[in-house]
C-alpha cells in the first residue's frame, strides 16, 4: 500500500491492538466478523467504492457503515470499520486488503493470548515447505475447478489434530478465500504478520544439518544485533548447501554456504 492507504491501515491497526489489548472482547469472533466485512466488501465493488470515495466526508461513509453493519456484527466490529472508511485510502482495494489483515492479526492476537504464537509462526512456516515441496498438494489447493468446500475438508484433514487451532483457520482462510494472491505469497504474508505480533523480524535459515539449541541462540542473538529487532529463526535444513549457512531476512540474503563459494570459484575460473 502506499500514501493514505498506508496510514489508514496504520491507524486501524492502532485501533485493533487498542481494542484486544485493553478490553476483555474475543479476539477469534473479532477475526471472523471481519473476515465477513472482508468478503463483502470484496464481493460488491460498488460498496468499497462508496465507502472510499473521497469526495465524501469521512462521517457520511462511518454512518453508512455502521447502517451496513449494524445488527449483522457486533459493535466493536461496526466500531473498527467505521473507523477505517473515515480515513482516505488510495485505492477502494486497499480497504479490502485491509479488513483482511485485521481479520488475520486478530487470530494471531487470539494465539498470543494463548501463549500458543510461536508454535502458529513455526507451523505457518513448515506449512509453506510442505506445500513448496509436494507439487500435488500445491495443485489441489490451487485448482479453480476444485470448490472452496473441498479444499477445506482437504486442509482439515491435513491440519486437524496436528496444527493448532489459529494456524488451522488461517490456511483454510487463506487457501479457501485466496483473491488474486498465490498460495507461497500469502503464507510469507501470514509468517510476517505472525512475528510483528512480538515486533520480530523473519529469518529464514537454511543449513545442511540442524542446529543446536546454543547455535540458534547465538545466531539469533547476531542477527538481533545487526537488524536492531528481535529476531525469530525459521530453521529449514538442506543436505544440497554442503555445509555453512544461508540467512535470508526479506529480501536481503547472507550466504555462507560451500555450494555458493565452489559456484562463485567456479564462475571466477571461467570468467
Amino acid at each position: 500500500m502506499n500514501g493514505a492507504s498506508r496510514e489508514a491501515l496504520s491507524a486501524a491497526r492502532e485501533s485493533l491492538d487498542a481494542l484486544t489489548d485493553n478490553t476483555p472482547v474475543d479476539a477469534q469472533k473479532l477475526s471472523d466478523e471481519l473476515t465477513a466485512v472482508t468478503a463483502l466488501l470484496d464481493r460488491e465493488v460498488s460498496l468499497r467504492r462508496v465507502l472510499t470515495d473521497p469526495a465524501q466526508s469521512g462521517e457520511a461513509k462511518a454512518e453508512l457503515a455502521q447502517r451496513l453493519l449494524g445488527g449483522q456484527v457486533g459493535g466493536e466490529t461496526v466500531d473498527l470499520v467505521s473507523g477505517m472508511v473515515r480515513n482516505r485510502w488510495s485505492r477502494s482495494r486497499d480497504l479490502v486488503d485491509a479488513a483482511e489483515e485485521l481479520a488475520n492479526i486478530a487470530d494471531l492476537t487470539a494465539a498470543q493470548k494463548a501463549g500458543a504464537l510461536d508454535g502458529v509462526e513455526d507451523e505457518l512456516f513448515r506449512f509453506g515447505r510442505i506445500v513448496s515441496s509436494s507439487p500435488e498438494l500445491r495443485s489441489a489447493l490451487t485448482d479453480k475447478a476444485a470448490t472452496a468446500t473441498a479444499k477445506g475438508a482437504l486442509l482439515r484433514s491435513l491440519l486437524g489434530g496436528k496444527a493448532h487451532a489459529t494456524t488451522e483457520r488461517l490456511v483454510v482462510r487463506l487457501v479457501t478465500q485466496p483473491r488474486g494472491r498465490s498460495l507461497e505469497a500469502g503464507l510469507e504474508s501470514l509468517s510476517k504478520l505472525a512475528a510483528a505480533r512480538r515486533n520480530r523480524m523473519v529469518a529464514v535459515v537454511t543449513t545442511a544439518v540442524p542446529l543446536s539449541d546454543q547455535q540458534k541462540q547465538r545466531l539469533g542473538a547476531v542477527l538481533a544485533k545487526l537488524y536492531g529487532r528481535e529476531m525469530h529463526l525459521n530453521l529449514d535444513v538442506d543436505p544440497a548447501v554442503l555445509g555453512g549457512i544461508t540467512v535470508q531476512v526479506g529480501d536481503e540474503v547472507i550466504n555462507g554456504t560451500i555450494a555458493e563459494r565452489l559456484g562463485e570459484a567456479t564462475r571466477r575460473l571461467a570468467g
